[in-house]
C-alpha cells in the first residue's frame, strides 16, 4: 500500500507528460496547482504584493497591469482594483425634505474632515444661483451648472481631485446624471449623494434619477404630508393648468398629496383646464367677431 502511495506523484507526472508532450522533469516548472489534493492554487500567490496593494489615493487609475511569469515568459493581465466611491440616492415628491436631508448629510461629511462640494441645476433659480436653500431656510453655497460634465473643468482638476463628497440637488434636471455618477464613483473614488424627484406631476419618471437606482449603494424614499388630509404624501400635484414637464415653482404651483387626493385633484385640475380652454376659445371668437364688425363699419 505504501509503495502505491509513493507511485501516485510519478503516475500523475507520467500521465501529464503524455498529455502535454512535456518531460516529467519539466512538469515541476509549469504552473501546476499545488498542493494537488486541493486542485486549485490561488492566482494571487503569483502576483507580487506590491502590485496587489490598493493605491492610497482613490483618484488613481482603478486598473493596473500585472505580469505573471510562466516558464520564464511574461503575460500581461489587467487586475481590477476596488474603488472606494459610493452613490446614495434621496428621492420622493416635492416638500418631502430631500434637499434638507442632502444638506444635513453634507454637513456631517464636512464635520468629519472630508472635502465637500455641492451642485445644482442652473434651471433652479428660485433662491438665486449661488446657494441652495431649503423650504425651512437651511442654506449652503453651491455650483449652479447647465450639466454635470462641466463640473471638473469649472472647479479645476487639482481642486476636483481633493473633493471627497459631491452633492447633487434637483438631480432630475441633469441629463448626464448617470454618466457623471458612474465616472465619479467608479473611477474617481468620490462619494456621490443625489437628491431629486423620482416622478413628475403626472407620476411618470422624471429625468435620469431612476436610471441611477441600479448603480446606488443606498436609496432613501422620503414622503411628505398630504396638504389636504395630512396622510403620507407620495405624489406631487400641480395646481395650475400648464402641461410642460419642467415648470419651476414652489407652493404656488405644487402641493404634496396622498393617492386619493391625487386622483381627485387631477379630475378637478383637468376640469378647470377645460373650462379655461373653453373660456379662452370664447374670448378669441368674440375678439374676432369684434374685429370683423369694426373692419366692416
Amino acid at each position: 500500500m505504501q509503495s502505491i502511495c509513493k507511485m501516485r506523484p510519478l503516475l500523475f507526472a507520467s500521465i501529464s507528460s503524455a498529455a502535454t508532450g512535456l518531460s516529467p522533469r519539466r512538469i515541476s516548472a509549469v504552473a501546476v496547482p499545488t498542493p494537488l489534493v486541493h486542485g486549485v492554487q490561488s492566482l494571487s500567490r503569483r502576483v507580487p504584493a506590491s502590485i496587489r496593494r490598493k493605491p492610497s489615493c482613490p483618484a488613481l487609475s482603478s486598473r493596473v497591469s500585472a505580469c505573471h511569469h510562466f516558464e520564464g515568459q511574461g503575460t500581461m493581465m489587467d487586475v481590477p482594483l476596488p474603488s472606494s466611491g459610493e452613490i446614495h440616492v434621496i428621492c420622493g415628491p416635492m416638500f418631502a425634505g430631500k434637499t434638507t436631508a442632502l444638506l444635513r448629510r453634507l454637513q456631517a461629511e464636512s464635520s468629519s474632515g472630508r472635502n465637500v462640494a455641492i451642485i445644482k441645476s442652473e434651471k433652479d433659480n428660485r433662491y438665486g444661483l449661488d446657494s441652495i436653500v431649503t423650504h425651512d431656510g437651511l442654506r449652503m453655497p453651491c455650483w449652479a451648472l447647465p450639466d454635470l460634465s462641466t463640473f471638473r473643468a469649472m472647479l479645476g482638476i487639482e481642486a476636483y481631485d481633493k473633493v471627497d463628497v459631491i452633492g447633487i440637488d434637483e438631480a432630475q434636471f441633469f441629463e448626464d446624471l448617470r454618466d457623471f455618477c458612474c465616472k465619479a464613483a467608479d473611477h474617481d473614488g468620490k462619494t456621490i449623494i443625489v437628491a431629486g424627484l423620482d416622478g413628475d406631476y403626472r407620476r411618470c419618471s422624471f429625468g435620469s434619477v431612476l436610471d441611477i437606482i441600479p448603480l446606488a449603494d443606498s436609496v432613501t424614499k422620503l414622503t411628505a404630508r398630504c396638504e389636504l388630509c395630512g396622510k403620507q404624501a407620495f405624489f406631487t400635484l400641480r395646481k395650475t393648468a400648464e402641461q410642460q414637464t419642467e415648470l419651476i415653482g414652489g407652493a404656488d404651483v405644487y402641493m404634496p398629496v396622498c393617492r386619493h387626493h391625487y386622483v381627485s385633484g387631477q379630475v378637478v385640475i383637468e376640469a378647470a383646464r377645460l373650462v379655461l380652454e373653453s373660456q379662452k376659445t370664447t374670448l378669441i371668437l368674440s375678439f374676432r367677431h369684434l374685429l370683423t364688425q369694426f373692419s366692416s363699419s
